[in-house]
């Protein structure tokens, strides 16, 4: 039985991969720096579990015992840190651990005719060519992946749903040849028969940035989208983070995101049809209709915030009563590290960002009979249970892991502010909760109306957290 190694298994397209595989009876590893993300896989049980991670060398030579073929999935994407430096060592790794591969299969991205293009888009090439000059390769290159979950689907859903009237740069007049999950499975499945073959350009017919929001609305049943279209007012990465003020993005996916379709991304295909005819990528509007259809069913397998590693996550959710907005954040400090910074917000330290915002709150908050922020904090780095900070009242605190804060500002409704450090891999993911149990109609009016000054504020913040942590480790050592 043929034995496989899948990086990126908790990712979107690895995460629907394994199940393929193992149903074309492949005896599949899959290699993660966390085994408890795949626990709740129905397919957990049936594959080799490898944990590893790929910017460390040391940790990857269990995964490629016995293994002649390994699929690379792996893109640490997030505008915000150096994830260009990021892919460059987890490739090299790869190609050196897994010197005696007889075959790699890596989805990378197709590269635009221009010279400017995204850091992204260049960091995707450049993994290619470093896998492909040492291993024997099949480099599929894709455009936007169109399925239930993608990062290129949800922008177009909350972009199209939420915006009946788009002032956009005429760039989203570029076209683009996205691409069905199912259309990209079949086909990097499929590189299974053949040998390494090289770059492969795959994609289903072309389309404008604009036509596939159009698609989208008509699929939708919405009403006509009215979308002016303007010369670039703004630099991209400004306009991705406009953008971003109306979808569930985070900013730090977004930008990258737009800087890639901010120039033409198509290319030849002639190629993959030749090698393979089985295939025929179904329209773009079907690709929609299909993503819908999943959405609708509650069947989504697989969404481009469950990916592990360098990306961050966004999630509203408003379900029983509480609305919980979540943000995560990896980083390569120590679970230590991120403790002391996130403890030490408030009082003299202020609240890392919007400092006059969180003063005015507080003014309000006195006038309106609260405590405002006049309380400060007992200690400078130290925090007790059932103690006073600012507004809040430290409720649970867990060195060095958790700390969860209870509102005891005037609020219609309650409200909690939590940060958690968890071990992941080399590094720590840190996650921030902001949650609110609205009292009445009022109290939901309340935070909605909130909702874009939080957006800005809590992304700021959990940023700021980790950027307090990188200034502290840097003033230690050079101390």
């Amino acid at each position: 039985m043929r034995k496989i190694l899948v990086t990126g298994a908790t990712g979107y397209i690895g995460g629907r991969l394994v199940p393929c595989l193992l149903e074309q009876e492949y005896h599949v590893r899959i290699l993660v720096r966390d085994p408890v993300r795949i626990s709740g896989r129905d397919w957990a049980g049936s594959v080799d579990i490898a944990v590893g991670d790929l910017t460390d060398s040391a940790s990857l030579k269990s995964a490629f015992n016995n293994i002649d073929t390994a699929y690379y999935l792996v893109h640490s994407m997030y505008d915000g840190i150096d994830y260009v430096k990021q892919d460059r060592l987890a490739a090299r790794n790869f190609v050196k651990v897994g010197k005696d591969l007889k075959q790699v299969i890596y989805l990378g991205g197709i590269q635009p005719q221009s010279k400017n293009i995204s850091r992204h888009l260049k960091s995707r090439a450049e993994v290619g060519e470093i896998i492909r000059s040492a291993l024997p390769t099949t480099e599929f290159r894709a455009g936007p992946i169109i399925g239930s979950g993608s990062a290129s689907f949800e922008l177009i859903r909350y972009l199209t749903q939420r915006l009946p009237l788009m002032i956009a740069p005429d760039w989203i007049l570029n076209e683009a040849q996205p691409i069905a999950i199912r259309d990209i499975l079949s086909y990097l499945v499929s590189a299974l028969n053949h040998e390494s073959l090289g770059i492969m350009n795959v994609g289903a017919e072309r389309v404008t940035f604009k036509q596939m929001l159009d698609v989208y609305a008509d699929v939708r049943n919405l009403m006509k989208r009215i979308i002016i279209t303007v010369p670039p007012f703004l630099p991209t990465r400004q306009i991705a983070k406009w953008f971003g003020l109306v979808v569930t993005i985070p900013n730090a996916l977004i930008v990258p995101l737009m800087e890639g379709i901010s120039h033409n991304i198509i290319a030849d295909n002639t190629k993959a049809k030749d090698v393979f005819p089985e295939i025929t990528p179904i329209s773009y509007r079907k690709a929609v209709e299909l993503a819908i259809e999943q959405i609708e069913k509650e069947t989504v397998a697989t969404c481009w915030s469950g990916a592990q590693g360098y990306l961050p996550a966004y999630e509203l959710t408003d379900r029983e009563g509480l609305i919980r907005e979540t943000r995560t954040r990896y980083t390569n400090h120590k679970p230590e590290d991120i403790f002391r910074s996130f403890t030490s917000i408030g009082g003299k330290h202020g609240w890392f960002v919007w400092n006059w915002a969180w003063e005015i709150r507080g003014i309000i908050d006195i006038m309106s009979g609260g405590p405002g922020l006049r309380r400060g904090r007992r200690h400078s780095t130290e925090l007790l249970p059932g103690e006073a900070l600012d507004f809040w009242r430290v409720e649970e605190i867990d060195a060095p892991h958790l700390l969860r804060l209870r509102a005891e500002m005037k609020i219609p409704g309650r409200a909690w502010l939590q940060w958690e450090a968890i071990p992941d891999g080399n590094g720590t993911r840190l996650i921030q909760t902001a949650m609110f149990s609205p009292k009445g109609l009022w109290g939901t009016l309340y935070w909605y109306s909130f909702y874009f000054i939080h957006k800005l504020i809590f992304s700021g913040m959990i940023n700021s957290i980790i950027d307090n942590a990188t200034i502290s480790r840097e003033t230690k050592s050079a101390s």
